[in-house]
This record gives C-alpha cells, structure tokens and sequence, in this order.
C-alpha cells in the first residue's frame, strides 16, 4: 500500500510489458522539457488513477432513459466543468435542452462542455472530443466485480466507463495538469469539448456544431479523438478511418394477424418464405455481397495502403483464439484487415414477427420483418446503396410471384470517414508515440461507425486524428470494462508529447 512501492511496481510492470512485445526499441529521451512533465505524470500517477476511481463511480449510463441517470449524467458534467476550471480554463457548460421519448417522457439532456485554455495566436490550437457517459452495467450482468468501483488487479483498472472514454477523458485533462503543475507553458492552444449522450447517439450535438463551427471551433487546427481501441494488446495505434453504415429493414406483409399453419398451409404465400428468399440473396457464402454495383464506387486498393497492412502487429492465431471463431473467411491477416476495413460487409441482425420462444407453434406469421445492414467505405454513397438495396430486392421480391407486399426502407444511413495520414496532426502523433513508447504505430482504421469524426470533418471542417489509449482486450461496452495502468499512464505522456510535436511542426 505504499505509494512508493506501487509506483515501482507500476514501472516494473510497464518494464514487462515492453520486454513481452518484443517489438520496442528503446526511445531516444525526450526533449527536456517533456522529462519533467514525464517525471511529474510517473510520480502523481496514483493521483491519476485516484481520479479515474472518482469519475467511474458516476453511474452517467445514457441508454436507459431513467431520471437517477440522466441526474448522474449532469453530477457528471458538474465534476469534469469543475476540474477544467481548477486547471485555469475558461468553461461553458451548454443547455442542451430536454429529449422526448417515444412514451411521451421528457428527459434532460445533459450540458455540453466547450472549454478553452490559452489563446495564443502564434500556437496550435488543439481540440479534443470525449465523453463522459457510458453503457449500462450490473453486477448481475456478470460483471466480477462492481461495474461502478473502479478495482485495480494485477495493472488492469476493472471498471464501467475505464477505457470508453473516461480514462482517456482523464489522460487528456493529467497530461493539461503536469504542464500547469510544473509552472511549464503549454505548448499549444488546448481545446476541450466534452459531451453525456454519445452512447445514446449525440442527442442535439450537431445542431450546437453547427452553431459553434464559426465561434469555438474558428481557431482550430486539429480535432483529436481517443475513443476507440489498438488492435494489439502491446502496440500503440493511431485511426484514420471508419466505415459508414445503412441499416435496412424489409417487411414482407399477408395481414396483421399470424395463420394456422394446418389450416392455411400450404395454400398461401407464406411471409416468412419471401423474407427469408430476400435475405438470402443478399450475400453469398464467402461474404460477397450480391447487390448489382454494391462494389461500383469502393476506392482501389493502392501498393501504399497494401503495404501498410503489412506492418501491422496482428497474430492470426491470437486474434482466432481470443474472437473464439474456428474459421475466418479468409487466411491472411492482410485479406481479414482489408475485408474489416476497406471493404464492405453485409450483415443480416434478426426477423421481427416470427415465432423464437422454445418450443413448438405451428405458426405462419402473417407479417414479418427483416433487419441487415451494410458497413460502407470510401467512396461509397448513402442514397446510391439506398437505391440500389431496393432495385435489387425489388427484382427478386417480384420473381417470387407472390402475393405478398414488400416494403424496404433505409432505417440509418452514414458516411464513412478518412483521413489523410499525411496532415500534420498525423506527423505529430507518429512522432509522439514514438517518443513515449519506441517504436512506430500501427496506421488502423476501424470497421465500425464512429459518427463524430464525419461530423467534425463535414460540419466544423476540421482534420481530425483518432489517437486511441486502450489495448484491444479493453471490453468497451461488455462485461468487465478494463484500460490497464500502463496505457493509462503512457497514454498521459503520449497526449503531453503530442502537444509538443504539434508545437514543432505548427
């Protein structure tokens, strides 16, 4: 329990986990200025976990739409507008309104904070997005230990809200604090805006974008975002891609009520028969999407971008293990990061209206839909995918000869997003990463939806970089949420570092 013994054992344990990569050159020390800032972040890292403990146990879960949380949700905000302004920056905590439910409840939204600290024009200035609310957790979810107790074992920090996003919320703010803490000028203009609804879809987050993009957001150089995840448990990353998503419903409709099936079968056209034709013939065996002109528009792969999947740390055989998948589609780590990120996918989620309790009911449902959705990359279109998802079930539905109504509609729809690697914020992360942990990161995009970065992109017009903190084993929104004490604490200096490099380069 004392606190120098827990520091050593903190430095022992980042110590091994360097020696178990076995893929880190040592570092060239940091500029001086840094070794101070290093020192500081090393030596108050219990303060800084002390913290994480503080905020994790605000239970701030936006999903469940219960007035206890969205209370929590505002304490939340409270506490993170506080600590910014105890380090000296000007805050303002928005109004964000109330939200209307469909039950007909009204529930606050929680404020949004827009904080700035330094204003100097000859800097950078630096923006950094996160959030503060969280996925629901109990303990009786099978959770080990209370979601809401953030509990340290063997380095690993268990707790609701660690990685996503809190933890990297907290090392944004420490790396602020260790420049003030040291008298040290900052090396840049920073930036925060901080929000309590991202995990219920940023309610009204882009109307008050689009209010600030000629105000706060005016002197802008970058926005950073840390809010997803490496794809190695040792390596540091930096993302600069998502895909978009167009999740698709198709009812196929007889009449309200469901049939007997001794009694109607066999004379009708069963719904479930045309759904089920409709779903199958959207992707084949291997994964292929079938929709004529899906792949018209998907960006060619370069010798570039090939390259770069080579260098990333990905162990097929650990991934297999860990995703407890016998099989995947394809062999090569190459072909599965391609297949995960730059091309689309198509996946179909579930039928509403058929019968799925145990058991046996001779049931013809008389309505039912069909949910899938496709995962879109650069440079594919929205409205084009809409289009062509309903000509080709169209086609199909029609062949069936059935007498059956079919309705397809687009439920969501958003853009992929990507960035150019060679923009300075890039650069400056490289070099960063490198400083603080010794080697080059891996260039990762991500397979899913991250809408934020297409809105900073297309409402703000600002670059933005994804500079992620938590491993891959990290559990975001499952059981057993977890950011360990290293990438933590190394994610602190990571951010001071940046600061730096974003200095030199501006």
């Amino acid at each position: 329990r004392d606190p120098k013994l827990r520091r050593v054992a903190a430095s022992l344990l980042a110590l091994l986990l360097l020696l178990e990569g076995g893929m880190f050159s040592s570092s060239s020390p940091p500029p001086v200025p840094l070794e101070k800032v290093f020192q500081y972040i090393d030596l108050h890292q219990d303060e800084f976990v002390q913290m994480l403990k503080e905020w994790v146990a605000i239970e701030s879960d936006s999903v469940q739409p219960v007035p206890h949380f969205r209370q929590e949700l505002s304490r939340m905000m409270a506490v993170a507008a506080d600590t910014l302004q105890r380090l000296g920056a000007h805050v303002a905590s928005v109004d964000m309104g109330s939200q209307q439910l469909p039950d007909g409840q009204s529930l606050p939204i929680p404020p949004v904070i827009l904080a700035e600290l330094g204003n100097d024009p000859t800097k950078a200035t630096v923006c950094f997005y996160g959030h503060l609310d969280v996925q629901p957790a109990d303990r009786a979810d099978g959770w080990l230990t209370d979601p809401y107790m953030l509990t340290e074992v063997d380095g690993k920090l268990y707790g609701r809200g660690a990685t996503d996003n809190k933890g990297p919320v907290l090392a944004w703010i420490n790396a602020v604090s260790a420049f003030r803490a040291l008298e040290q000028d900052l090396p840049v203009n920073v930036k925060f805006i901080i929000e309590g609804m991202e995990e219920a879809g940023s309610v009204a987050l882009e109307e008050l974008m689009e209010k600030e993009k000629d105000r706060f957001f005016s002197g802008v150089d970058c926005v950073v975002i840390s809010d997803n995840l490496w794809i190695s448990k040792r390596k540091p990353a930096v993302t600069y891609g998502t895909r978009g998503n167009s999740y698709f419903t198709v009812e196929v409709k007889c009449r309200d009520q469901d049939f007997h099936s001794g009694t109607f079968g066999g004379i009708l056209h069963e719904p479930m028969a045309d759904l089920v034709a409709l779903l199958g013939s959207l992707v084949d065996p291997s994964g292929h999407i079938l929709v004529p002109g899906i792949y018209d528009e998907v960006a060619p792969l370069t010798e570039e971008e090939v390259n770069t999947y080579k260098a990333i740390d990905l162990d097929l055989e650990e991934y297999r293990n860990s995703s407890q998948v016998a099989t995947f589609l394809f062999d090569t780590k190459e072909e599965i990061l391609m297949h995960l990120w730059r091309y689309p996918s198509l996946s179909i989620h579930g039928i509403e209206g058929a019968f799925d309790e145990p058991g046996a009911k001779t049931v013809i449902p008389g309505r039912v839909i069909g949910k899938f959705s496709i995962r879109l990359v650069p440079h594919m279109n929205v409205s084009v995918v809409e289009k062509q998802v309903t000509q080709h079930l169209e086609d199909v539905f029609s062949k069936r000869n059935s007498s059956n109504k079919m309705v397809v509609s687009m439920a969501l729809g958003l853009h992929p997003w990507i960035a150019n690697i060679n923009n300075t914020q890039y650069i400056a992360a490289k070099r960063a990463i490198r400083t603080v942990f010794g080697t080059d990161p891996d260039m990762i995009r991500d397979g899913s939806t991250i809408p934020i970065t297409k809105m900073f992109q297309d409402i703000v017009h600002k670059s933005v970089v994804m500079i992620p903190l938590g491993a891959v084993d990290d559990g975001e929104h499952s059981q057993n949420e977890k950011i360990n004490r290293w990438n933590y604490i190394e994610g602190t200096k990571l951010f001071a570092a940046f600061f730096f490099e974003m200095a030199q380069l501006h």
